[in-house]
């Protein structure tokens, strides 16, 4: 166990940063730390290794785990035009990789549609103008979701939750489910508890664009519509919608080991090594049109030299989820970390809570 990891968490837990959180780590298949605290719920019921959470954008990466390897088993790659596969797309040249490197300039929708809608949803893209194209990028945090799942269908006429079931999350036994929730892990998910603000409102360009109606990182979060707060997101219905996005819930080590396997490292992984290249080579980087600070995108995967991931290595690759749950891999060391928690924080990418996490698992290891 790292004792500087476990210092860093149980200090996170002592300040009162935490309500329940946990904490995975894992190295060519070994789990070498494992760490949770707190409470999952109101019944203050004690947070176990077991337990699961809503893991929000964390879910991202695997979503495109699984669209790129259908893509491969197709002999196709990212190079492949979306217009090949969905014709009515608003850019059909953009290619498959631009799209999952946040290139599409379809953040927002015209029209709102809800998540559990699919068909509402690709329609409202359809009918939807890009505000910007390549080279320029801005995080889609909700259209992300519809985009992949479209795509996907026309792919292998399974949607994405239905794939990662039947091929990844079953066959390795993983604890990261989209959809698919059995009624009998309900008791298992923590209650997440909303993002508040301690002291006056960031003055960062983020957070004034995003508070401003008006504007487009606004509509951005809001246009497609449906799991927006804890009250829809502690519901069995927001558990089981499989939104490729957003809709994960999964434990750390489920997390966690979902890298190891991206990584070639858990026996059985349905994922070919050209999906791990296709994810871990940068696509853009530079301003981000939504999230008003610089990112680093793969095809599928935030990427170093953001700071992202606390100076974790060169390397390095993985996707966070709001309010601060992260997972995350640096495949030159077979080494993932996860980390996940229900009481969320203010932001996109992860805050300092997080990162202190991060630093300290680097720490002799």
């Amino acid at each position: 166990m790292n004792e500087a990891l476990q210092a860093a968490f149980e200090a996170n837990v002592a300040a009162g940063l935490e309500r329940g959180a946990a904490v995975a780590v894992f190295r060519k298949g070994e789990c070498v730390a494992s760490l949770c605290g707190g409470v999952r719920g109101e019944g203050r019921e004690a947070w176990t290794p077991d337990t699961l959470v809503p893991v929000f954008s964390a879910t991202k990466a695997a979503s495109a785990a699984c669209l790129l390897t259908a893509l491969y088993e197709c002999a196709q790659g990212p190079e492949l035009e979306v217009g090949a596969l969905w014709p009515e797309f608003p850019a059909p040249a953009l290619t498959i990789g631009e799209l999952l490197s946040h290139q599409a300039g379809l953040a927002a929708t015209g029209a709102a549609a809800s998540v559990f809608d699919l068909a509402a949803c690709k329609r409202a893209l359809e009918e939807s103008t890009p505000l910007w194209g390549p080279p320029r990028h801005g995080y889609h945090p909700h259209t992300y979701g519809p985009m992949l799942e479209v795509l996907m269908l026309a792919l292998t006429g399974q949607r994405i939750g239905d794939w990662w079931e039947e091929r990844v999350r079953r066959p390795l036994g993983l604890e990261f489910y989209i959809g698919h929730l059995p009624e009998t892990a309900y008791p298992r998910v923590a209650s997440v508890e909303p993002a508040k603000l301690r002291g006056p409102l960031p003055q960062t360009p983020f957070f004034r664009a995003y508070f401003d109606p008006q504007s487009p990182v606004h509509r951005a979060f809001v246009s497609i519509t449906g799991l927006e707060g804890p009250r829809q997101i502690n519901t069995p219905a927001a558990w089981q919608c499989a939104c490729p996005a957003r809709g994960g819930v999964a434990s750390a080590e489920g997390l966690a080991l979902f890298y190891q396997a991206l990584m070639g490292q858990l026996p059985a992984a349905p994922f070919p090594p050209q999906v791990l290249a296709w994810m871990r080579t940068p696509m853009t980087m530079g301003p981000d049109e939504t999230l008003c600070e610089p990112t680093t995108f793969g095809c599928g995967a935030m990427l170093e030299p953001a700071a992202l991931f606390g100076g974790a290595g060169q390397g390095a690759l993985g996707h966070a989820g709001a309010g601060g749950s992260l997972g995350f891999c640096v495949p030159s060391e077979g080494f993932s970390f996860a980390y996940v928690m229900n009481r969320m924080e203010p932001g996109v990418l992860p805050g300092e809570r997080t990162l202190t996490l991060v630093r300290s698992t680097r720490v002799n290891m």
